[in-house]
């Protein structure tokens, strides 16, 4: 798969990600902080530079080199 996420909005996947994991550590009495594993979805696709969602919509935050 090409890189379709751009550097800023790689940034903040992996700021947001990092914020839910933690946060599912951080609160371990919350009756549904199992909902918070979501920020695994934002870390990953800001690591690997790849939404799925935009390659389906045709959508793309990285500046093309042409």
């Amino acid at each position: 798969m090409s890189h379709n996420v751009g550097s800023i909005d790689r940034i903040l996947r992996v700021v947001v990600g990092l914020a839910l994991i933690v946060g599912f550590f951080l609160f371990p009495d919350a009756s549904l902080r199992w909902l918070l594993l979501i920020g695994i979805v934002p870390l990953a696709t800001g690591l690997m530079g790849t939404c799925p969602l935009y390659s389906i919509f045709g959508f793309s935050t990285c500046p093309l080199k042409k």
